[in-house]
């Protein structure tokens, strides 16, 4: 596509390696200074890109279902097959929101994010059109509460960028198929957070939000809480990365809108449950910045595994938003991000051929997906991208890069002793 070669030659201009090769003079677990000259930023971009651009342009140009192959996990059980559009196109725009809503500039990245918008837009509108060819499964069964939250989650994130220039008929075509999604009962475990992130947006464009939704998963969260940073899933808890993928992302956020909005919570106001929830979401953070090798590993535990980097969001989310503990500084957040991703997607096989994402973890493993599964869900892993929503002159890309917990230990440095807290 002519498209595709007008982004592929801004990416090259911005010496990018779209084979997503480690940057020049850095490896996995690399502090060099290469890569605190941009080479980390050039290397999160040009994996954006290779994530992004299959799905948004063909969407955009209504090929999405044509072209598109479904990967099934092997244990797949009977469920509506179009579901994965909306969870590929869903998960990809939370993951991506914060660096489309950066400001126009001239520079070659401007334009990549000029005309990844003016693609995301368009998606927008062709997604929520019933006479479209990819209007997307918003009847397809429960699954799509969890999708359209993450849709609303990417909103919430650039409401700017990819709300605000929707024209009438998209919008109020997009509150419509949010409000549908009503018609699904909840579970008690992570799901409830989806329909409290869907009437936080509601709220957040003037809608009325059905408030008991909104609640339930506020208050399941607090008697969720499991003490020292997680959060069960429900009455069991599970060792997982779910607090990464659902539970802390989404919880922060919906309670800063509240808090925006001046909403109140449980007759206080929600800044005083965001207070303890960031703290709390804080301290999980630090597990996840302590669980990562100093080859850049983490552990291979629980459900959703192939969902890859999903499992850091919170900490690429905290450094977009300024939220870091002081215990990690943004050097060193930056430096185990930057290994985590060479880790897993130096794998070519975690793509097709034609660019989509396969079924895997660091690489192309279908056997490890859950029986929910298919590779329109493992575009959650754009989550892990949070960071690119800084501009490139921020602290975060030019602070020194420093090692990280695990690489200090095991080469005999001293480092931080790790005990447990009790808020």
């Amino acid at each position: 596509m002519k498209r595709r070669s007008f982004f592929a030659n801004l990416m090259a201009g911005m010496g990018a390696s779209m084979g997503l090769a480690p940057a020049q003079g850095a490896t996995a677990g690399s502090t060099s200074s290469t890569d605190n000259q941009g080479g980390e930023r050039a290397y999160l971009l040009a994996l954006l890109h290779k994530m992004a651009l299959p799905i948004l342009e063909n969407l955009a140009a209504g090929t999405l279902k044509k072209n598109f192959p479904i990967e099934y996990s092997p244990t797949w059980r009977d469920r509506p097959a179009d579901v994965c559009y909306l969870e590929a196109f869903g998960r990809l725009l939370a993951g991506i929101a914060p660096w489309l809503a950066l400001p126009d500039d001239g520079s070659s990245e401007g334009q990549l994010r000029q005309q990844v918008r003016a693609l995301a837009q368009r998606c927008l509108a062709n997604a929520v059109n019933p006479q479209h060819a990819d209007y997307l499964g918003w009847a397809s069964g429960p699954q799509v509460l969890v999708d359209s939250a993450y849709l609303c989650n990417a909103l919430l994130r650039a409401p700017q960028a990819l709300w605000q220039p929707l024209d009438a008929t998209t919008k109020s075509r997009l509150i419509a198929e949010i409000k549908a999604a009503r018609r699904y009962e909840l579970p008690y475990n992570n799901w409830v957070l989806f329909a409290s992130m869907n009437e936080a947006w509601l709220l957040s464009v003037g809608q009325q939000a059905d408030i008991l939704r909104l609640n339930t998963g506020l208050r399941k969260a607090q008697e969720w809480y499991a003490g020292d940073g997680w959060l069960k899933d429900g009455d069991s808890f599970h060792f997982d990365y779910y607090n990464s993928y659902v539970m802390w992302p989404m919880l922060l956020e919906i309670l800063q809108q509240l808090d925006a909005a001046g909403q109140r919570i449980f007759h206080q106001p929600a800044g005083a449950m965001l207070a303890q929830t960031l703290q709390r979401t804080q301290r999980y953070c630090e597990h996840l910045e302590r669980l990562v090798s100093p080859e850049g590993t983490y552990p291979t535990i629980g459900r959703s595994l192939t969902y890859r980097t999903a499992a850091f969001q919170p900490l690429a989310l905290l450094a977009w938003q300024k939220r870091l503990p002081a215990s990690l500084p943004e050097g060193q957040v930056r430096a185990v991000l930057h290994a985590v991703h060479q880790a897993v997607w130096r794998h070519p096989s975690n793509f097709t051929a034609d660019g989509f994402l396969t079924l895997g973890f660091a690489g192309h493993n279908p056997q490890l997906a859950d029986w929910y599964s298919n590779n329109g869900s493992m575009y959650i892993a754009a989550t892990s991208l949070l960071a690119l929503g800084l501009p490139a002159d921020d602290s975060y890309w030019r602070a020194a890069a420093q090692e990280w917990t695990q690489q200090r230990a095991w080469s005999g440095q001293p480092f931080a002793k790790d005990y447990a807290v009790d808020y």
